[in-house]
């Protein structure tokens, strides 16, 4: 479970809003709305990646994507290990010697 953000989400639209639209520098928007400027830094940076203005970074849909793709390989990861260690144990029966019970 993801820790709580500090900061509301129309916190963050506002203070990247302003940033872009008026061209005023990070530092001053973040200190005027009372944000810690390398939090807004790094808010606008991914709201360029979102629109697709910076190639360096993953877009959220990218991000949210990776995250589900890398949990789902390790559910396959977990089954792979679950079917070896069954098909290993099934083996071990074949290979046993059946004998016949005696009367």
């Amino acid at each position: 479970m993801p820790a709580p953000r500090k900061y509301p989400d129309e916190l963050r639209e506002r203070a990247v809003r302003e940033v872009r639209t008026t061209g005023r520098p990070i530092a001053h928007v973040a200190r005027d709305l009372g944000i810690h400027k390398e939090a807004l830094r790094g808010w606008v940076r991914q709201a360029e990646a979102d629109a697709g203005e910076r190639g360096d970074r993953l877009t959220t849909a990218e991000h949210e994507e990776l995250k589900q793709l890398r949990k789902e390989v390790a559910e396959l990861r977990r089954a792979n290990e679950i079917l070896k260690a069954a098909s290993a144990f099934f083996a071990a029966e074949l290979d046993r010697p059946r004998t016949r019970p005696t009367r």
